[in-house]
């Protein structure tokens, strides 16, 4: 199993999360971005830069993830990906992906694209906070007991 991560746009403070859950776990951590990121020396922690462009990042992460895998994405449409290829998708607020919402979740995304596109501000997500971080660490160490080592 590998943790792969949208790293564009995760808040620093759950990679921190994922550095350290790699180490204890001693489980391979692939962050994926469209610029160069520093990451702790570990031979478990490795970042990958894409080119820069529209859903690059997203379409390396659909087709390196394998069943099993755990992605840590904000991005509802790979999340989508992600369960049909029978992984894991969780976002940086310790919500789960699964086949029973994610249909649901697209749905909604599409609807809200709709109306910005149409002019409708329809304002943003809430600012992340100390308590989307505790739930994203508690879901983590959930899944990572569940599934133990490779």
């Amino acid at each position: 199993m590998k943790l792969w991560v949208d790293a564009d746009a995760c808040p620093v403070v759950i990679k921190e999360i994922l550095y350290r859950a790699a180490e204890r776990h001693q489980l391979p951590l692939v962050l994926v971005a469209n610029q160069a990121l520093r990451t702790p020396p570990s031979p478990w922690i490795k970042a990958v830069q894409v080119p820069r462009g529209f859903d690059v990042a997203d379409r390396h992460i659909a087709e390196a993830v394998s069943p099993g895998d755990l992605v840590i994405t904000a991005d509802i449409p790979l999340a989508a990906i992600v369960i049909e290829k029978q992984a894991h998708a969780l976002n940086p607020r310790g919500e789960f992906y699964s086949p029973e919402n994610i249909r649901q979740l697209l749905d909604m995304r599409n609807f809200m694209d709709t109306l910005r596109s149409s002019g409708v501000d329809t304002g943003g997500p809430p600012a992340f906070s100390p308590g989307d971080r505790q739930a994203f660490a508690n879901q983590l160490d959930r899944f990572l007991a569940r599934r133990g080592k490779p």
